[in-house]
């Protein structure tokens, strides 16, 4: 091993576009292509033979970030933050990856952010031959560390479709692949129909506790709306309503905890460590949804689930819409370091994409998945797939 520092030679940000096999629609958005923002970070010598990468989705709605603010971001503000760069051993770069922020003018920058962490720390593990997942240990959070959760954890299957024999199709592929976790959107139009659908064909598993449900209202109902949707989301054996009302109106979920035996879970409204507080202390919320790129990375979610533990609420990986294995392999990393998951989204791999920038990862039988193995997220990028599917490609070097 070199006795110089690794350091960051050039940094390059790719917008993609990746056509997707399914639509996905929910109250705040419809999509059927995945645009992703890859980051790759390319070591100064004697490491110039080393490339880390990570990857973000812009979601507006969500921290207010949209993908040129992103990109601007990175090129600008972010690139400038990585020139003093110098890490000796994995632990030191675990602590400039700390403290990268998570606001730049008063703004939350959380996507960017997530991305550069992600590919520096995926540098850094290649560089010094450890895992990412190693960032547990390094963190020293009590409790936290390999292997986690994972070995405990079950990937969630999703229920899209229109028509009751589109749910009921998707719903026993699902069941068959010994899925256990389902989660299906709300408050958009026909919802009524397809819930009790689905609570009919799961009525006997949910009842044996053999399965779960929950749904997502993504913050599109007022207090009103969800307080008359709580009989119909109890009579179908929902477990978890997941933001049913918009950020501005959190204070009011303690109010509507009151009405019903559904858990609350934070997700639009859970962006980085101060929102965890204040959901906490306002009461109401129980579960709470991390996703990495929504957090600011693996590091804030990682400290955000430590919070909620340790105030005896429970934690939801999830992940975006259109994710890559890229951020697939940065949530495995996750479930290694946080002791207690209680459900997992994600990892669709080639059941959502055709084609994808790196070798799939994707969920087995029953929803299991293993660890990877190797130096960095252990992701292998294909560089001609990644050329694809490229829309714009933008470079800064020292």
């Amino acid at each position: 091993m070199s006795d110089r520092p690794l350091r960051i030679a050039k940094i390059v940000v790719r917008r993609l576009a990746i056509p997707m096999r399914v639509r996905f629609e929910h109250a705040a958005a419809a999509r059927d292509v995945a645009d992703p923002i890859v980051v790759t970070l390319h070591g100064a010598a004697p490491f110039d033979q080393l490339v880390g990468v990570g990857e973000t989705l812009a979601r507006e709605y969500v921290t207010g970030e949209s993908p040129d603010t992103v990109v601007a971001d990175l090129l600008e503000r972010f690139w400038a933050l990585l020139g003093g760069f110098e890490a000796t051993d994995f632990g030191a770069a675990v602590a400039l990856a700390d403290a990268l922020p998570t606001r730049m003018d008063d703004r939350i920058v959380n996507a960017a952010r997530s991305t550069v962490e992600l590919a520096w720390l995926d540098l850094a593990g290649k560089a010094f031959r450890r895992r990412v997942a190693d960032v547990g240990d390094q963190l020293r959070l009590p409790g936290f560390g390999q292997p986690g959760a994972l070995p405990q954890v079950r990937y969630s299957g999703i229920l899209i479709g229109r028509s009751a024999r589109k749910l009921e199709r998707l719903l026993r592929l699902q069941r068959c692949y010994g899925l256990r976790d389902y989660k299906l959107k709300v408050a958009i139009d026909g919802w009524e129909a397809q819930l009790a659908h689905v609570g009919r064909l799961l009525a006997k598993p949910i009842a044996a506790g053999r399965v779960t449900l929950r749904v997502d209202a993504n913050g599109a109902w007022s207090f009103e709306q969800a307080s008359a949707a709580l009989p119909a989301l109890e009579s179908a054996g929902v477990c978890v309503l997941e933001q049913a009302l918009s950020p501005e109106h959190d204070r009011q979920l303690a109010a509507l905890d009151q009405q019903t035996s559904c858990a609350l879970m934070a997700d639009e409204s859970l962006r980085t460590l101060e929102d965890a507080h204040r959901l906490l202390a306002d009461g109401g919320t129980s579960v709470f949804n991390v996703r990495i790129a929504k957090n600011g990375g693996l590091i804030p979610a990682l400290r955000i689930a430590d919070m909620v533990l340790r105030a005896g609420g429970d934690v939801q990986l999830g992940c975006l819409v259109g994710e890559t294995s890229v951020l697939t392999a940065a949530g495995l990393a996750f479930l290694e370091c946080c002791p207690h998951v209680r459900f997992v989204e994600g990892a669709f791999g080639r059941i959502l994409f055709a084609r994808e920038i790196a070798r799939p990862i994707t969920f087995g039988l029953g929803g299991r998945l293993r660890p990877r193995t190797g130096p960095g997220l252990g992701v292998q990028i294909i560089p001609s797939q990644l050329d694809r599917f490229t829309t714009e490609e933008r470079t800064r070097e020292r």
